[in-house]
């Protein structure tokens, strides 16, 4: 068993540049450092804002690199939470965070702070 921490990092963390102040944890998950958990609708809501807000070549070289490396684990849901009320939409993090039993859900929503 591995002695990584295990993080699911929601969308607004992952919109990464040199300038941002979750650069840091871009550059831990690429040196494998962390473990990453992922489900199928997370990828497609990376893929979808990171080509919405960068581009989509660059949509499309970050989920390359997340499919390639050995540290980003693909997690399968089996039941689903619905914690966050706020924005439903961020259910898919938790239930991953949840189903994965990962030691931390990065995120800049406040409507999180409801898991406390």
């Amino acid at each position: 068993m591995s002695s990584r921490l295990r993080v699911v990092i929601d969308t607004n963390v992952l919109l990464v540049s040199s300038y941002s102040k979750h650069h840091w944890l871009f550059k831990l998950m690429i040196g494998k450092r962390i473990e990453v958990c992922i489900t199928t609708e997370i990828l497609s809501e990376y893929e979808e804002v990171l080509g919405k807000h960068l581009s989509e070549e660059t949509s499309k070289s970050v989920i390359k690199l997340l499919l390639e490396l050995d540290n980003v684990n693909q997690t399968n849901i089996y039941y689903k939470y619905d914690l966050i009320k706020a924005n439903a939409d961020d259910n898919k993090f938790v239930d991953c965070y949840l189903a994965a039993n990962c030691d931390y859900l990065t995120t800049n929503h406040k409507h999180f702070n409801i898991l406390k």
